[in-house]
């Protein structure tokens, strides 16, 4: 899709992949942008970038998301879900609510403002992209249901686009670990190999809207394991074993707490 012009909704777009979004779309094009978190102090608005701060694990703050965009751009061209967060954690003990929370925000809302772009575009054309990741096919230690979350993405956008009108795309980005403050929040955990920078993967994603693709792998060393892997099913495996050891050795110190 063309993006000079275009009215854009961007959420997660404080910080990580979703700020580096934002400053590449708001240097490089002539197009009006939302920009949704729950922290908006380091989003810098102008004539053209509005900042939102809401919670979007509750769907009424997503519907107000979009009141607010339409209400401040005249529509709704592109939304990009990037918001989500992860733990990294060993999981002891049976928590609902622990559970719940990270699907609301890395599932959930996706999945709802999908929904919400098809009711307000009907049969016209839009976009619509949400962040997943590469743990959606390579789950990894420590990270049981933050790759549960994203391996649920994937499934809803593989059956959903079969839904969907002509020149209605739903695209998925899957990044590898992105060198941001992502992982400290995720609990000061390792950071797995490989990783990237944000602004090589808003880069990727750019490109991916203006070429309509439906998969958006920003890291070249992934795409190439994955087709490898085809042929040599050791190669995920190994990497996942190498990820455990990561994960048993930063327990190690916190077993005596």
């Amino acid at each position: 899709m063309e993006i000079n012009k275009k009215n854009i909704v961007i959420t997660g777009a404080g910080s990580g992949i979703g700020q580096a979004i934002l400053n590449h779309l708001n240097f490089m094009f002539d197009c009006k942008i939302t920009a949704a978190d729950l922290n908006t102090n380091h989003i810098k608005e102008s004539a053209s970038v509005f900042a939102y701060q809401c919670d979007l694990g509750k769907p009424e703050n997503i519907d107000n998301l979009f009141d607010f965009a339409i209400s401040k751009m005249g529509g709704i061209d592109i939304f990009i879900a990037n918001a989500g967060f992860a733990y990294y954690e060993k999981i002891d003990k049976p928590d609902w609510d622990h559970i719940h929370k990270i699907y609301e925000i890395n599932t959930f809302s996706p999945i709802y403002a999908a929904e919400k772009m098809k009711q307000l575009h009907g049969a016209q054309p839009y976009t619509m992209v949400a962040t997943a990741s590469a743990m959606a096919f390579l789950p990894l230690a420590g990270y049981a249901l933050y790759s549960s979350t994203k391996a649920a993405l994937n499934g809803f956008a593989l059956a959903y686009r079969h839904e969907l009108n002509k020149n209605q795309k739903l695209q998925i980005v899957y990044p590898i670990a992105t060198r941001t403050k992502f992982f400290n929040v995720a609990g000061g955990s390792p950071l797995p190999w490989p990783s990237q920078t944000a602004e090589a993967v808003s880069q990727k994603v750019i490109k991916g809207i203006l070429n309509n693709r439906e998969t958006i792998i920003p890291s070249r060393i992934y795409s190439a394991l994955r087709f490898l892997d085809r042929f040599l099913p050791f190669i995920m495996r190994t990497e996942a074993f190498i990820e455990a050891r990561k994960f048993k050795t930063w327990l190690a110190p916190k077993k005596g707490n």
